[in-house]
């Protein structure tokens, strides 16, 4: 099958901003993955902001991953250095399987824009419930950055020669009942 003949598979994905000062109405990196998904045809199936809280962070984004209805998750901030920053440490521990490949893209992209500053980037990103997880820095050219260079083409069933879509489905195997949350 090549590539024109395969279907595109909208997923769904929640996107979640960490900020202990950003509302809704003022968040851009939220807004830019928003109106980035909706442009590739995918669902936006939940938004939301909570603080710089471990807790926090890690109960929302178990829930999310638990529900059937989100393949994807993305959260925007909390990956640099500074003492509130601690989005890696909240989610990092609960991965199931780390995806070490998508943070080293992550910087070589972002290398090209920025150049050495990307070191101040601990973008991360990883499976938890067979859903995938996404940890992006809280800039919207970074949001940007990681969509268009690597989420965007992944996350399109018809992006050869694989893709995250293709694999939904086998991601929870290990459970023995297989047939994932999507595709």
């Amino acid at each position: 099958m090549t590539q024109d003949a395969r279907p595109f598979i909208p997923v769904s994905i929640a996107v979640l901003t960490v900020s202990d000062s950003r509302t809704l109405a003022e968040d851009r990196s939220g807004q830019t993955l928003a109106d980035r998904i909706a442009e590739a045809g995918h669902v936006l199936a939940a938004r939301e902001i909570v603080t710089d809280d471990v807790d926090k962070i890690r109960e929302r984004v178990r829930s999310w991953s638990q529900d059937p209805k989100i393949d994807v998750i993305i959260t925007t901030g909390g990956t640099g250095f500074t003492g509130r920053d601690v989005t890696p440490e909240a989610l990092e521990p609960i991965f199931e399987k780390r995806m070490d490949g998508f943070s080293e893209v992550f910087h070589r992209i972002s290398y090209d824009k920025i150049g050495t500053s990307t070191v101040q980037s601990r973008a991360t990103g990883g499976v938890l419930n067979a859903t995938f997880i996404f940890v992006l820095p809280g800039s919207p050219g970074a949001c940007r950055d990681a969509w268009d260079g690597i989420l965007k083409p992944q996350l399109d069933y018809r992006h050869m020669p694989c893709n995250f879509v293709e694999i939904m489905p086998r991601l929870d195997e290990h459970l023995k009942r297989g047939g994932g949350k999507s595709a």
